[in-house]
């Protein structure tokens, strides 16, 4: 904790042009602030802050822009936290707890955190609790990802006289894009791994099921707020260069406005790896 704390005074102590270990950039190279990215979701309906899932400065990074978030936007329209690392089956322990009725350690007994919830994600629950404001577990269940994975998306219909099916995101839910494909492939080393005759491997349509119903999370969490910011928290291949969720949530909500901001390690930019990853691209550099 000492060393988060040191973390967070470090960023929030930063000057504009903000030195090691935090840069900011726009998403064509110009250098940036964390308040310019603050000023842009002015006119977002949704913040998307893609993680690498171990970049603790990253994580820090993140907390810091909600906070400046919630300072600049709380007054004048609903503030929401909503997060890839909560699945939506635990919607209603995550609201008991938030509400108060039940305590932290009967909370994180029952909604199965991550391993680094702790250090990386109490901070902004926290933040969100003690502001009253709403988180969403975004997630679609790991289970039902598996159920993709080894049968394909067609497994889910057997879900269709279950009231679990309300868990996921409306069936059918989107194929991906070709852009998130290209993406996948890449990232898989090859067309072989993410398609076939038939179309996307299953492996793509369990990654596109947890797109979908985070989009699908987010735009419930958009109607029933109206004139809300959310802000999600996201392994940044779902969101990067805006295919993935964002896709996803332009399908279920046609008209939003999303801002990307990818964060990752880095100690400076290079312009064929970091141009156009999102809106702004974030580099961190571990102290």
């Amino acid at each position: 904790m000492r060393r988060l704390f040191a973390l967070l005074l470090l960023v929030t102590a930063a000057s504009p042009v903000l030195g090691q270990p935090v840069q900011p950039f726009t998403g064509s190279g110009s250098t940036s602030t964390l308040d310019a990215i603050v000023e842009a979701a002015a006119n977002a309906d949704a913040v998307f802050l893609g993680e690498q899932h171990d970049d603790s400065v990253g994580h820090v990074v993140q907390a810091e822009l909600f906070r400046r978030l919630h300072a600049r936007y709380g007054a004048a329209r609903p503030v929401v936290l909503s997060l890839e690392m909560f699945e939506t089956d635990v919607q209603t322990v995550l609201d008991e707890y938030l509400g108060g009725l039940i305590t932290e350690e009967h909370f994180l007994r029952a909604s199965r955190p991550w391993p680094n919830y702790a250090r990386d994600y109490r901070p902004l629950v926290e933040h969100a609790k003690a502001n009253s404001l709403s988180v969403v577990a975004a997630n679609a269940p790991r289970r039902y990802a598996n159920m993709v994975t080894r049968g394909g998306p067609e497994a889910l219909d057997r879900l269709s006289s279950y009231a679990t099916v309300a868990w996921l995101a409306p069936l059918p839910y989107p194929r991906p894009t070709a852009a998130y494909q290209a993406k996948w492939d890449a990232l898989m080393g090859g067309a072989a791994h993410g398609t076939s005759v038939q179309g996307p491997s299953n492996m793509l349509m369990a990654q596109s099921l947890w797109d979908a119903t985070m989009a699908w999370s987010m735009a419930q969490a958009l109607t029933n707020h109206p004139r809300a910011l959310v802000v999600h928290l996201v392994g940044s291949f779902h969101s990067e260069r805006g295919s993935g969720t964002p896709d996803a949530l332009r399908f279920y909500r046609p008209g939003v406005r999303p801002l990307v901001v990818t964060i990752r390690p880095g100690a400076s930019w290079d312009t064929a790896e970091h141009t156009g990853l999102g809106d702004f691209v974030v580099l961190t550099q571990a102290p």
